[in-house]
């Protein structure tokens, strides 16, 4: 009876992680999530790695979500003078073979409108993932705390440039 049970504790103990990957086809996507942001912050960004295990490239067209006035994929570039600028980029290139990460201060996933409702440490955000390949797959963003974290690169509070 103990063994049994040490056992079952021990799927649920891993059941939180194993939930935070995801996979379709060759893509395989893990831990997206997003920090807290401040009460007046308009908008949030959304972070994850996608891994392409498989022989042939394939493409990340979009991300999708509701209550949102807009998602989309950005990166963050510096200048030589050190002026960081975010753009809106149409998609993100997932070669075979390899990782992408998208990540503060690069390639992310930009939550607009937050409208007065900040995110929040522990709060989930539903979102779908569209490849070009692979087709739509279902994640959950996890809301985390910055404590630990690199906040330097933060842009939540920023406006959004084309």
């Amino acid at each position: 009876m103990k063994i049994a049970l040490s056992a079952a504790l021990a799927a649920l103990i891993a059941l939180p992680a194993a939930a935070h990957e995801y996979t379709a086809g060759s893509l395989s996507v893990g831990h997206p999530m997003a920090f807290e942001t401040p009460a007046t912050a308009s908008n949030g960004g959304g972070y994850l790695t996608i891994t392409n295990s498989g022989d042939d490239a394939d493409r990340l067209l979009r991300i999708e979500a509701e209550g949102f006035d807009e998602v989309s994929l950005h990166e963050t570039s510096t200048d030589d003078m050190g002026v960081a600028r975010m753009r809106h980029v149409e998609g993100i290139e997932l070669p075979a073979g390899e990782t992408v990460t998208l990540a503060p201060g690069g390639l992310h996933v930009m939550f607009m409108g937050l409208g007065g409702d900040p995110f929040e440490e522990g709060e989930k955000i539903p979102a779908t993932l569209v490849f070009e390949k692979a087709g739509a797959l279902d994640v959950t963003f996890n809301v985390e705390s910055r404590r630990g974290h690199d906040a330097k690169a933060d842009h939540s509070g920023h406006a959004h440039h084309d």
